[in-house]
């Protein structure tokens, strides 16, 4: 990353206290289903490999990702570099050819009564776009998490 790109990198960080455990979040989490779900309407992922995605550490996913439902961001590729339950913690490094830079770590915190604090930090770098795509995942990870809401309220 060169000098005028780390002067451009935003770092996006969205907290929720979520209705459920953090073993009943991590267990969702661990399903494609559930990121198609919270995603839409401002992002769909249709996987390149209809075999499906393993979420674990070492995996990579690519999808076809199209904000809004019709917006065509070609394809979005996720390496999993860290999925672990024990911390409850994951991290990805994901990028696509509008967002070379798309950093997403999920912390899942146990609260007191039972709860879980859930997170999403994102660090976007896409060089004279990083504003806007800031602005927007900003947005997403906020619309996201009431998504999480919704789906644990089922």
């Amino acid at each position: 990353m060169n000098t005028d790109d780390k002067q451009r990198k935003r770092i996006v960080c969205v907290s929720s206290i979520l209705p459920a455990p953090a073993d009943v979040i991590w267990d969702k989490l661990g399903n494609i289903e559930t990121l198609r779900y919270i995603a839409a309407p401002y992002a769909y992922f249709t996987p390149e490999d209809k075999a499906g995605m393993i979420w674990r550490e070492g995996e990579t996913a690519r999808f076809y990702l199209k904000l809004f439902g019709f917006l065509s961001f070609g394809i979005h590729t996720i390496n999993v570099v860290q999925f672990d339950k024990n911390t409850y913690s994951i991290y990805t490094n994901e990028h696509n050819k509008s967002v070379p830079v798309w950093n997403h770590r999920i912390i899942l915190e146990k609260t007191d009564d039972g709860r879980t604090q859930y997170t999403d930090e994102v660090e976007i770098c896409a060089g004279w776009k990083t504003v806007c795509v800031y602005w927007w995942s900003v947005l997403f990870y906020k619309h996201r998490q009431r998504k999480w809401l919704q789906l644990l309220r089922q």
